[in-house]
């Protein structure tokens, strides 16, 4: 019989080995501005390189590192490089890596609380932090009627939402039935595409999303919801969910939520907010005014992974009422049964998403705020609201660029005054030299150029570069 200990690496291996991993980490934070921003790998370039089946016997770990080097990282965009101004911040630390490490080694499975107590408590806890930090409604805590969980994704705390308004407005009669009633969700045109993927899963039906036209600022127009919610109620249908926002995708809009949750209380709807990038922004007495209005919210949700550096994933998910979550999908097979649950004493998280299984995601979080402080936190958060101001100015004075929608916090919507092809034209260049890396949308029909302003190690030097490079290009293309 061969010993199991032949194929297990030692802890002697695992030291020598994790630190030569913790240095090569170190490495590339020192070295990441020497990498093209986005990555220059040709689709099936990386298939090429790796063989087909897998090695029959173990490899040396120093293979394994130089294949790191030589094959994997010439496929990665660098999302962490401070020239990154592309799609929205997904921001990490140091802090949080070595929380999330702690996290790995110690391999909990915290779907019960009597899985490990720790698991759950200190997501409690750090969730209540959270809470007071921000100023949040006090019914989002754990000592009022709901409380918070940490999910993977903005994307599956919407789902979430989404079923147990469904839920609620069946009086719970769907998960057992089927759904019967014809329900009807809202959102404008401007929300997150996952709120609709979610009202497919949920078996409402794309059929019945109703997309809520905007103001000149891209928010929902509280007036035309209500009055689609009227003409729903008036055919026989059943309005049931809103999602608002709080920085959409495109132009960081915000919603205006006290009329929207007015409207949905009064029409017996789920008010969902979502301020996926810009939550963290309430960590800042200054832009609270953005959330004017949760209060009325039955949920909410925001991702530390974009704008608190936390490396993904990790969503903050709160409710005002955790029952209406337990009562949709609790389900309580003889094998979780114990003596913790049963006491009524304990949260038991399964019972608050859709998964069972659960990472031991609060260390991490748990790490950055300790590491930073509530104080070091606001500090990097003002810092990058004020390089997007100085980017903005920069396109006010140009005679060549515009800003195309006042900024709200920390992303910049601007063009160049040629047209589409000629924007177009000017993002792919400079994308393509890999010196930065940024992206586009679309607003009102018209091609826009989105920089977004939010990695942990940004300066205003690398904004200055990347606006000089911005203007140095156009320059050059425009004299072609």
């Amino acid at each position: 019989m061969v010993k199991s200990e032949k194929f297990h690496m030692s802890t002697e291996q695992f030291r020598e080995e994790g630190k030569k991993i913790i240095d090569w980490i170190a490495d590339y934070y020192e070295q990441i501005e020497n990498y093209s921003v986005m990555s220059q790998s040709k689709p099936g370039e990386l298939l090429n390189k790796l063989p087909k089946a897998a090695p029959a016997s173990g490899e040396p770990f120093d293979e394994i590192i130089r294949d790191l080097d030589e094959k994997i990282m010439p496929g990665i965009t660098h999302w962490q490089s401070p020239n990154f101004f592309a799609y929205f911040n997904a921001n990490t630390s140091f802090p949080s890596i070595l929380g999330d490490l702690v996290s790995s080694g110690l391999g909990v499975q915290g779907m019960l609380w009597a899985t490990s107590p720790a698991a759950t408590e200190l997501e409690i806890r750090v969730l209540d932090w959270l809470a007071e930090m921000m100023q949040m409604p006090a019914q989002f805590k754990s000592t009022s009627t709901g409380g918070g969980v940490i999910q993977d994704t903005a994307s599956t705390a919407a789902l979430t939402a989404i079923i147990a308004a469904r839920e609620r407005a069946t009086n719970f009669a769907s998960n057992i039935n089927g759904l019967k009633e014809k329900l009807v969700a809202y959102v404008s045109t401007q929300t997150h595409s996952s709120v609709e993927k979610g009202i497919k899963i949920a078996g409402i039906g794309k059929h019945n999303l109703r997309l809520i036209d905007v103001d000149k600022n891209f928010a929902m127009q509280a007036h035309l919801l209500h009055q689609q919610i009227k003409e729903d109620k008036a055919n026989g249908l059943v309005p049931f969910f809103v999602c608002g926002s709080i920085g959409t995708t495109s132009s960081t809009a915000v919603d205006p939520l006290p009329e929207i949750g007015q409207i949905c209380k009064k029409e017996k709807c789920w008010f969902h907010v979502d301020a996926a990038s810009l939550g963290t922004a309430m960590l800042c007495p200054e832009f609270r005014h953005l959330a004017i209005g949760v209060e009325l919210a039955d949920s909410y949700s925001f991702n530390p992974h974009k704008w608190m550096f936390t490396n993904f994933d990790c969503n903050v998910f709160w409710v005002a009422n955790r029952q209406e979550l337990i009562n949709t999908f609790s389900i309580l097979p003889e094998y979780l049964r114990n003596k913790a649950t049963e006491t009524g004493e304990v949260f038991d998280y399964r019972d608050w998403h859709i998964q069972l299984g659960r990472r031991f995601r609060s260390l991490k979080l748990w790490f950055v705020i300790r590491h930073y402080g509530i104080e070091g936190l606001q500090q990097l958060i003002r810092e990058h609201v004020r390089l997007a101001r100085e980017f903005e100015k920069w396109v006010d004075e140009s005679d060549d660029f515009e800003v195309v929608v006042k900024p709200v916090m920390n992303l910049v919507c601007f063009k160049h005054k040629a047209g589409d092809a000629f924007n177009m034209l000017l993002m792919n260049t400079i994308n393509d030299s890999g010196k930065i890396y940024f992206t586009h949308t679309k607003l009102n029909d018209q091609l826009v150029l989105r920089m977004n302003f939010g990695q942990t190690h940004m300066e205003e030097k690398h904004v200055k570069n990347a606006w000089e490079l911005i203007l140095t290009t156009a320059k050059t293309l425009s004299a072609k």
